[in-house]
């Protein structure tokens, strides 16, 4: 165990753990994963209660500590945090178009994905507590796809939990994929609404970068031919309170004047970059769908559904979408192109596990605490209160002050402080 780094206030220790890659061949084939353990100073030489970060996505990443603030820093009042690289992203063994291709074919590598999934994730948080915490219960805060997790972990290893917390994270269970996708569409439009209110101006601008793209090849920093399909992914932004502001200012400076005439700015091209994370985040891309599924195969429900939706092909009011994947994006970001094939077959699978157990989820003693964002263009609602009414002793914060990413903008650790209270009975 090494002290990595010491920030104000903070000591940071690396820890990584080999553990299997499929757990039903514990002794087969292992992975490594990485996670960052984080106390305040005053407590280095303290027991204390451990508090597990299990991050959105999926496929990225925990946070990197700037600081003793937020969230994490009211946490370490109480508990050593650790967070966690989830496998497949950052410092855990990675996945990515370079490392993928040398599982082997297609179908291969589409097996080693599946491997990647919450239920997998779970049982490494497991494995990782018999060595860290010595077996102790501990408690989890699931963001996100984290608290999908979560639900997993209560489905399957209640008897390593102290208390759960889940921020914008309920899964859907029971919930068919297409009806996820139709609430989430539905979402989506309210949103488009709420954005050209705020900027009526961007319907125009839109519609002529629409024209533009129509009649040029425009590309992106890393090649990616920019289509107006790829300008409407930047709705995924939508869902978090600075959203409507980063695709504002992106539109307001896409265009330059030239003796030629109006070409694209450069910084456009890049912004747009910057706030994709397709193929630096590849797991997104080939499990976002999975994480849905279980006996039954995806089939590319976003893309179906859309059709649904001829609003988003509309050429008088061009609407950005959301947070889903689509075939065609395989065939436009350059370092997905070589998944295509593998992302066909994780699309057409049709034998995934289960993720949940609901008998054991409707017999639940562990205190569980869930922020659930009324307008959460995410995580739908009405689906997080239908789970969370047939789970016993999960209570939930039901707030329309914040939008999906309050955890990581909440600075006076508000949202944190309530589902601890909540835990603690004294909310």
């Amino acid at each position: 165990m090494t002290h990595s780094a010491r920030l104000p206030g903070l000591v940071l220790t690396d820890h990584r753990f080999d553990l299997p890659l499929r757990y039903e061949q514990p002794d087969g084939r292992q992975i490594s994963v990485y996670a960052r353990e984080v106390c305040a100073v005053e407590h280095v030489s303290r027991e204390l209660p451990w508090l597990v970060f299990l991050q959105g996505g999926p496929g990225s990443g925990a946070p990197r500590p700037m600081g003793r603030s937020g969230w994490l820093g009211e946490a370490v009042k109480r508990y050593r945090v650790l967070l966690l690289d989830q496998r497949g992203t950052a410092n855990s063994s990675r996945v990515d178009a370079t490392t993928l291709p040398s599982e082997g074919s297609p179908a291969a590598q589409a097996d080693y994905l599946s491997c990647f999934r919450a239920d997998s994730i779970v049982r490494d948080a497991e494995a990782i507590r018999a060595r860290l915490a010595g077996g102790a219960p501990w408690t989890i805060l699931g963001q996100s796809f984290g608290g999908f997790c979560a639900l997993n972990y209560l489905s399957s290893h209640p008897e390593g939990l102290a208390g759960v917390m889940i921020t914008g994270g309920i899964p859907p269970i029971g919930v068919k994929i297409d009806d996820i996708y139709r609430a989430t569409f539905a979402r989506v439009l309210q949103r488009n609404r709420l954005y050209y209110e705020r900027y009526p101006g961007d319907a125009l601008r839109f519609r002529e970068l629409s024209r533009y793209l129509t009649g040029n090849d425009v590309r992106l920093p890393g090649g990616a031919q920019l289509t107006r399909k790829v300008v409407q992914l930047l709705g995924m932004e939508f869902g978090f309170s600075d959203g409507f502001e980063t695709v504002h200012y992106l539109l307001e400076e896409a265009f330059d004047e030239t003796n030629d005439g109006p070409v694209l700015s450069y910084n456009f091209l890049h912004g747009i970059a910057h706030t994709m994370p397709y193929e630096t985040s590849p797991i997104f891309s080939l499990l976002h769908e999975a994480l849905y599924c279980e006996g039954r195969s995806s089939n590319w429900s976003a893309e179906r559904v859309r059709g649904e939706f001829p609003e988003f092909d509309s050429e008088q009011t061009v609407l950005f979408s959301g947070e889903m994947i689509f075939p065609w994006m395989f065939d436009v970001f350059p370092r997905l192109a070589p998944l295509k094939e593998v992302a066909e077959l994780l699309a057409a699978r049709k034998d995934w596990p289960a993720l949940y157990d609901e008998d054991k989820l409707a017999a639940n003693s562990i205190p569980a605490a869930a922020a659930v964002y009324a307008e959460d263009m995410y995580v739908e609602r009405r689906f997080s209160e239908a789970v969370a009414d047939r789970v016993p002793n999960m209570q939930i914060f039901l707030t329309n002050e914040w939008d999906h990413n309050a955890l990581r903008v909440d600075t006076q650790a508000v949202v944190f402080k309530r589902l601890q209270g909540m835990l603690d009975g004294q909310v």
